[in-house]
């Protein structure tokens, strides 16, 4: 804990004196362009894949990066959805999934998590992923079926994500995207899913010419 106390006042006599416009602009309100769902593991860092300053990203965090079918049943993730659908208004959700997730391990392998009553029934939403696998994954080796499963579970909780109402109605009206991505630890490579070639292509190949417009705030004198 000191070290992280020690980063705290860090960031208050060094990083903030230096973004305190932003800061002062980010007291007043926030207007984040995406809702960005990822997995809670402390190895992925989206601030620092997607190079976003404070105020852009709407994040929410929770073991597999999954959202629930609605239901009248209220929980964090349909209220944060609403709010961001709704209040926020954000034009792009971004759902998130990653290399050696143990929430998709678990879900590949049940009994592994008898233990966890709560981690077994959460890992329930990406069931349909896991049957996908099952039933088509045959041959594959253990590393292909799980990438396979980690893209499954994208898409899944993206069909997920349109059974909220607040979703439905922004689909409907024609100002909300919806990206199913999947990080590579190990690599650093993002893959987002492509609708017209009904597969996963690297992000640039994904967003081709809008990458090349926005790659300039990047470079470097």
């Amino acid at each position: 804990m000191p070290k992280f106390a020690a980063g705290v006042v860090h960031f208050q006599q060094h990083v903030y004196p230096e973004k305190r416009d932003l800061f002062e602009r980010l007291a007043k309100g926030q207007s984040p362009e995406a809702l960005f769902i990822a997995c809670s593991d402390s190895r992925v860092e989206t601030a620092m894949i997607t190079q976003t300053e404070p105020g852009e990203l709407f994040i929410c965090r929770n073991a597999g990066n999954i959202v629930p079918p609605h239901t009248d049943q209220t929980g964090g993730m349909t209220a944060s959805i609403e709010f961001a659908m709704a209040v926020l208004k954000v034009p792009h959700v971004v759902i998130c999934g990653h290399t050696q997730c143990g929430a998709m391990a678990g879900a590949m392998d049940l009994p592994s998590v008898e233990g966890l009553p709560h981690v077994r029934r959460w890992l329930g939403f990406a069931k349909a992923a896991v049957d996908i696998v099952e039933a088509t994954g045959d041959g594959l080796s253990d590393d292909e079926r799980m990438k396979m499963l980690l893209e499954q579970n994208v898409l899944l909780q993206m069909r997920h994500l349109r059974t909220h109402p607040t979703v439905a109605t922004r689909l409907a009206q024609g100002d909300l995207s919806i990206h199913g991505w999947v990080y590579d630890i190990a690599t650093g490579d993002v893959s987002a899913y492509d609708d017209e070639h009904r597969k996963f292509l690297t992000v640039a190949d994904r967003y081709g010419d809008e990458v090349a417009r926005h790659a300039a705030k990047f470079s470097v004198d």
